[in-house]
């Protein structure tokens, strides 16, 4: 076959293959989907009957939750009572949700790399920290110091600063990079939780055994009387990065191209990190650390959608994240007596999905 008769596509594939990796990568994103988000109708189909679908579920268990064996008279004061009291743990949830998604694929994008989460960083061995601390100079009084508005505005001011000075200092210096900022998030990260590791072993054995309630996420350990301050700045960070979601698309292609197309691409990453620091410490301040859930939604997300677009990647990772979380919490909350082991089943499903993607992916 001469090269005059060689298909358009055929021709444009061979050329990209020549070029540099990241060039053939901008070629997968935009050449053979041809600006669209999917490759064919088929996948748009499915993409709107998934979300749809999902929908439906986040719906019915919403419902259960408010309704479920309560058994005074239908929208009496009293039926209204619970139903709002329950609500509180469906905004809980909701939230956390919301966090953990939005976050970690966020994060993944800016650091190009699908296995690791925000939790990387540090933000829960930083929350363990201060709760460890607490009850070792203060005793048991210490966690009741430390639950207040004032408190609970300290713990995510430091979180938020911790994670900011260390973007600031590592990723926007002469010779930073990524790389290096993870890497030192890390050992950071390993030193603060060695260190919680030591105060814990001089505590008192009950004094330890409140402090690790504390160590897993519980949306029981929420408290709602911060919700008014919480919802607004969780929202208005998730829809910062919802409207950032075509220059996700962009950074996602790597620095190298998101220069050539005119992308500050330093600035960018730097952002969407803040505006991740700012969920992740506000999800952990709030119920505490989930390590895996974030992961484990994001994964399910990108397998499902089969996309590229983070309009279409974002919601449909919300809305997974809600299913698993509450319907988790309805089943052993309402129908096993086991509601303190939610987000440790939840964290354990996560953990062994992580370990499936690293085993089939033979890297990190």
């Amino acid at each position: 076959m001469s090269a005059d008769t060689v298909p358009a596509d055929t021709a444009s594939a061979d050329t990209a293959s020549a070029e540099s990796p990241a060039s053939a990568r901008l070629a997968a994103a935009s050449g053979n989907r041809r600006g669209s988000a999917y490759a064919d109708d088929r996948h748009r189909r499915r993409y709107r009957l998934t979300l749809g679908g999902l929908i439906v579920l986040a719906v019915a268990i919403a419902v259960l939750m408010l309704t479920w064996d309560n058994q005074h008279p239908l929208f009496s004061e009293k039926w209204w009572r619970i139903s709002n009291m329950r609500s509180e743990s469906l905004i809980v949830i909701a939230l956390v949700t919301l966090c953990h998604s939005f976050a970690t694929v966020a994060f993944q994008t800016a650091t190009n790399n699908r296995l690791i989460t925000p939790s990387i960083m540090g933000f829960e061995s930083l929350y363990i920290l201060i709760q460890t601390a607490a009850v070792f100079f203060f005793g048991m009084s210490g966690l009741d110091q430390i639950d207040g508005f004032v408190q609970f505005l300290l713990q995510t001011a430091m979180m938020i600063a911790f994670a900011v000075l260390l973007y600031s200092w590592l990723f926007s210096g002469r010779l930073g990079n990524l790389h290096v900022m993870l890497l030192v998030g890390i050992i950071i990260g390993t030193g603060l939780g060695t260190l919680s590791t030591f105060l814990q072993r001089m505590l008192d054995p009950n004094e330890f055994d409140v402090l690790r309630a504390r160590m897993f996420g519980n949306v029981g350990n929420a408290n709602t009387d911060y919700l008014w301050f919480v919802i607004p700045v969780c929202l208005v960070t998730g829809a910062s990065i919802w409207l950032m979601a075509r220059r996700l698309n962009v950074v996602a292609l790597g620095s190298e191209i998101s220069t050539n197309l005119g992308m500050n691409h330093r600035r960018q990453v730097m952002l969407t990190l803040t505006l991740v620091t700012v969920l992740m410490a506000m999800s952990t301040a709030l119920v505490g650390p989930m390590t895996f859930l974030g992961f484990l939604v994001a994964t399910l997300a990108y397998s499902i959608t089969d996309t590229h677009d983070h309009r279409r990647i974002l919601p449909v990772a919300w809305l997974l994240g809600f299913v698993v979380l509450g319907g988790a919490y309805f089943l052993l909350r309402h129908v096993l007596p086991m509601v303190d082991t939610v987000t440790i089943i939840v964290e354990l499903i996560g953990g062994i999905t992580f370990l499936i993607v690293v085993l089939r992916r033979g890297r990190l």
